[in-house]
């Protein structure tokens, strides 16, 4: 929404900047976009149990939680996740049962 009083003066938009605590709505869309990829990436590999991974997203950071059954789980789903474009770290609170 934009409303201009004076267009040489004035202008009101509903745009909110990004700050280190909120996100702009560009990159609350990117990080939707990329949480969407990497947990499609979790369940489209055999290799982890993706079911019980929780996916986060934040400025293009990744974090995993939850619970896999093996180290080879933990690494792959943290290896599924780095490999999305648009991710710029992972940051793995992974537990192995």
């Amino acid at each position: 929404m934009k409303t201009s009083y004076h267009s040489s003066t004035f202008a009101v938009t509903g745009d909110c900047p990004a700050t280190p605590k909120s996100h702009s709505t560009g990159q609350y869309v990117d990080d939707s976009t990329i949480m969407t990829k990497v947990k499609s990436a979790l369940l489209g590999d055999d290799a982890v149990n993706s079911f019980e991974i929780k996916v986060e997203t934040v400025k293009g950071v990744v974090q995993l939680s939850g619970f896999v059954d093996t180290l080879d789980q933990k690494a792959a789903a943290e290896k599924d996740a780095s490999a999305v474009s648009g991710v710029t770290d992972v940051q793995s609170n992974l537990i192995v049962k």
